[in-house]
């Protein structure tokens, strides 16, 4: 299996939790969130993060063979980031406050477009439309 083949396959496995989260920041404001929602966050936002990081050890191992240190660094800010979406929605969500788990829910949507193009910006381009 190629690295982009791999990188694919992280990608398409993030289709679902990802529809999953859209749906949630979809919901309706003001009204109150049941309990299965904080789990369905984390749940759904651990995958996308596991997935993404092992799609980012892929794009690294590449990139490194093709000398580009700083690939690590722009990387790991960018799953930085995308974590710390992911926890500011479950902590939202904890706290009942729907617009700000919609805000931070739509926040790690695009956060998750934007590494899988550093992603494929590090090895090369995406034949599927998993992160769209």
């Amino acid at each position: 299996m190629s690295v982009a083949d791999l990188i694919n396959d992280h990608q398409a496995r993030c289709v679902a939790p990802l529809i999953s989260l859209r749906m949630l920041a979809h919901g309706e404001a003001g009204t109150p969130l049941p309990r299965w929602v904080v789990a369905e966050i984390a749940q759904a936002t651990g995958t996308v993060l596991a997935e993404a990081e092992a799609a980012g050890q892929a794009a690294l191992a590449a990139a490194l063979r093709r000398d580009h240190p700083g690939d690590q660094t722009f990387l790991r800010v960018r799953l930085d980031r995308l974590a710390a979406a992911a926890d500011d929605a479950v902590t939202a969500a904890r706290a009942g406050d729907c617009a700000e788990m919609s805000r931070h829910l739509h926040r790690f949507d695009a956060l998750t477009s934007a590494i899988w193009t550093v992603q494929d910006g590090m090895y090369g381009s995406r034949t599927t439309g998993a992160g769209a």
